[in-house]
């Protein structure tokens, strides 16, 4: 998975979310206050933002990394933290082998440090509590849904939600000591004893559409370019309507 941010796919309708670019427009100064080891290769970048006005679950954000020679990098990365955590931010990054900003916050960066940023971008892929939600995400695609997940439990919402997320093994899932009866999680390449090996299948999506809550899934879809289709594809096969479906890949 390279760093390279894809823009949500119009696999869906867009959004019924009215989101302002005033605030979105304007880069701000974030300090980083902890950092999280979630996996071997996947750490959780806490910010204090003080003139954060908040975000919707699954939106991203631009980052800004400037050297002493004035050289920028930017690139997009999704919030995993809620909208209720007010002031402050969370990014969970995998550590991009070459990688030239994840690099540096796996290898470089320390408490006390500052970057930039901007946003929230993008209503297209948020979920802001008001429908069932079925999030489906691989690896690092599961950072914008446990937004959603945890706006779920912050809120104490009575609205259904859903999630299947896979990862090659136990080692390697994100977030695994946050995920309760609500999550499915799915192993490709090893998994516990008494665990099937596999990636996301039909028998995984199935049961929960054949199950829907009264006015059927809002369907989140967030992974590799692959992943993306494997999982839309079994949606759609399983009946999910095309246009409650929202995809957000990475490249």
């Amino acid at each position: 998975m390279t760093e390279t941010f894809v823009p949500p796919t119009r696999f869906a309708v867009p959004g019924r979310i009215a989101v302002s670019n005033r605030a979105a427009a304007t880069w701000q100064t974030a300090t980083l206050t902890e950092i999280r080891r979630e996996t071997p290769h996947a750490a959780t970048f806490r910010f204090a933002v003080p003139h954060w006005t908040g975000h919707l679950p699954g939106q991203h954000l631009m980052l800004r990394l400037r050297a002493e020679d004035g050289y920028l990098a930017q690139r997009h990365y999704s919030i995993a933290s809620p909208p209720d955590d007010a002031g402050h931010i969370e990014l969970t990054l995998d550590h991009v082998e070459g990688g030239e900003v994840s690099g540096w916050f796996h290898t470089v960066a320390e408490p006390g440090d500052s970057v930039e940023v901007r946003g929230p971008l993008s209503g297209f892929f948020a979920w802001p509590g008001d429908r069932p939600a079925l999030l489906i995400g691989a690896g690092s695609g599961v950072v914008p849904l446990m937004s959603m997940l945890r706006h779920h439990r912050a809120r104490d919402l009575d609205v259904p939600l859903r999630l299947l997320v896979s990862a090659r093994t136990p080692e390697e899932l994100i977030y695994a000591r946050e995920y309760g009866e609500e999550t499915t999680p799915v192993f490709t390449r090893g998994a516990p004893d008494g665990v099937p090996v596999g990636r996301i299948a039909a028998a995984h999506v199935a049961p929960l559409l054949a199950e829907q809550p009264p006015g059927g899934w809002e369907a989140y879809v967030c992974g590799s370019n692959g992943f993306a289709e494997h999982a839309s594809r079994l949606l759609v096969e399983a009946g999910q309507p095309v246009d409650r479906i929202r995809i957000e890949r990475f490249g």
